[in-house]
This record gives C-alpha cells, structure tokens and sequence, in this order.
C-alpha cells in the first residue's frame, strides 16, 4: 500500500488516508449559515474519498469575516446546518473538519466574482475592520481600529466558543487559521505588528494571542481530539516573520497540545515576491517536520499522486492538504488509488464504475 492511502491515527481519530481538503472559501453564506451548496461541495470531496474534509474559514463573529458572504460559527444557530454536513461527511468514512478565522484588516471586501476589494465602512455590507495596528493591508483601503486589551479578549472568547459550537456540530477536527495576513498571522508578523504593550514587540509577545487562543480552545476542545493550527511559515519578505521564526512558534505550539501544523506561506504583504511552482512550500513543512518532531501537512500546487507520494516517501510531511485540484476533480483520490495501485474502497451507489 502506498503511504498517501495508509490510514493514519491522530489522538484518537483515524483518517483512511493522508490526502486533506484544504480549506476553500466559497463566499455562499447568508448571514454565516452554511446551506445546500455546502453540503454538496464538501460532502462530494467525502464521496470522493478524501481522509479528511476541512470547511472554508468560518467565522468566529461578524466582524471576523472576509466577506459579508462567509461561513460563519459565531452563534448557535450555525450549529444545525453544520451538523448536518458533519454527519453526512461521517457517513462517507471521513472525517470532518473546521477552520476557525478572523480576518483582521483583510476583512469586510467583496466575493471575488464582484470584482474583490474593500468594502468601505459607510457602504452598505461594509463594517470597520479591526487590527493589531491601524495598518491598512493595501494602502487605498481604511486604516483597521487597533483591538484594545477588551478586544483582545473578545477575540480570545469568540475562538473558545467557536471550538465548542465545533463539537456540537459534530467536526471531530478543529484548525485555527494563522495564516494569510488574517488576524492571527497581523500579530505574528511584525511587518503588521507595531504595538508597544504586551501584544507586540518581542516574539513572544507576538505569538501571545495565538498561545491564548489555543489555550482557550483547549478548555472546551478534548485534547484527544486532533488540534490543528495552519501558519505561513514565512511572509516571502526581508523583516518579516520567516522559517525560523515558525520552527520556534511550531515547538511552542507542539508543547501546547497542538498535533498539526499546517504549513503555508505568504498573504501578509501585497505585494511579496513569491516564487510559486510545484512543492514551492514543501520545505517549510520538511523543516518544521525535522526539527520539531510535528506532524506537519504541505500544501500548494500539489496536483498528482505520484507527486503526493513522493513527499510522504520522503518524510517531507504527514499530509497532503488539496485545494484547486479537488475542486477541479473532487473525485481525485479514488483516482489516485487507481494510480498507485491501492484499493480505496468507492461508495456503494458508484462501484459498477470502478475500474477493474
């Protein structure tokens, strides 16, 4: 058996196989409710045989979304609609999963089929949007309200019962979005990080919010239950955060009861140069991997089996997270078994199709 279809137990949940939805922003909420189109777009990614399904960013409060039109767990009410594409992903044999996010000074912008870009405060759908820093992420938009002591702390409680709505919607794995210049990785970074008090300056003050964060989620999150936090393991930019910075935050986190980092890169400056092609951020996890002694999963322009496995092969990561391959073929991995020999197990209703 190949290694990107040999199950793999973390805590105490076992995933069939290593390949994972990444996360995708599909900006098809009302008001944060998941719906139909959820529940058909994740719930193909389970019948096509992923390990494990993680939504998009979902929202831990109004103000923390991207887009007036992103999923959201800022109130019980999202629960029952996410239960439901919890237990149908179940009932596939994979696992489900959520991104917990804040989008910080990149929120409050228009779906990218409207065209992208900030939506203003006084617009209609716009809000303010709020920071470590009053600085604005591109230069034309508004400035973000630096987050007070309290706001802090508000963030810190939205991403605590965020986690617990998770349980009761029935994901058996949580992920804390720390990457993409979202609010998290604003404070990482000292690129976005310009406070004097115990929020900001020295790296351990940077890494506060998210150890907090984790903290809180731990209090209502079983600790045998997989804890994934995603970083960009670099801002592709001289002054910023970088790869040393994430193997120290990534041995931090190990410590704190995290099982997973998932390694992506970039989103915190416009305008990095980063030199995208296949496996461009494999190394990040490779390292981190190494040095740690973390799962790690890799992520980007990942497209093939043999690709996947290569990775795994070569101690490069534990996971392979998909995203633009899967929505361009959500049946990928029962394919990709075909490719490498295995038999992964297709859905009753599609096995006249297999090919023998």
């Amino acid at each position: 058996m190949s290694i990107l279809f040999s199950p793999i137990t973390i805590g105490r949940v076992q995933f069939k196989n290593r390949i994972v939805v990444s996360p995708m922003c599909q900006y098809s909420s009302q008001d944060g409710f998941s719906n139909d189109w959820h529940l058909v777009h994740l719930g193909s990614r389970a019948v096509g045989g992923a390990g494990l399904i993680i939504t998009e960013a979902a929202a831990v409060s109004p103000e923390g979304r991207i887009s007036p039109d992103d999923l959201g767990i800022w109130t019980d009410e999202h629960i029952a609609g996410l239960k439901r594409i919890t237990q149908f992903i179940d009932q596939q044999g994979s696992v489900a999963g959520i991104q917990l996010a804040h989008a910080g000074r990149k929120a409050s912008t228009r779906r990218p089929w409207e065209g992208g870009g900030a939506i203003a405060p006084t617009e209609e759908r716009g809000w303010e949007t709020v920071a470590p820093s009053d600085i604005p992420f591109y230069a034309e938009k508004s400035a973000p309200k630096t987050l007070t002591a309290e706001g802090i702390q508000n963030v810190i409680n939205d991403f605590r019962e965020a986690a617990r709505r998770s349980l009761d919607a029935g994901f058996r794995v949580v992920e804390v979005h720390a990457a993409h210049g979202y609010l998290i990785h604003e404070f990482l970074s000292p690129i976005s990080n310009h406070r004097t008090d115990d929020y900001g300056g020295s790296f351990e003050n940077r890494i506060r919010l998210l150890l907090a964060i984790v903290d809180a989620i731990k209090t209502v999150w079983p600790a045998d239950l997989p804890l994934f936090v995603r970083i960009s393991t670099t801002d592709w930019t001289e002054g910023g955060w970088d790869g040393d910075d994430s193997v120290k935050l990534a041995r931090i986190l190990k410590d704190n009861g995290v099982h997973v980092i998932d390694c992506s890169t970039g989103g915190n400056v416009p305008h990095a140069k980063i030199p995208v092609a296949p496996n461009y951020q494999v190394p990040n996890a490779e390292r981190i991997k190494q040095e740690v002694g973390i799962l790690t999963g890799a992520v980007g322009l990942i497209t093939t089996a043999e690709q996947a496995e290569e990775i795994l092969s070569n101690g490069q990561a534990d996971l392979i997270l998909m995203a633009r391959e899967l929505l361009r073929d959500p049946y990928f991995p029962l394919h990709a078994a075909t490719d490498l020999g295995d038999d992964l197990a297709w859905p009753l209703q599609y096995e006249r199709a297999k090919p023998r």
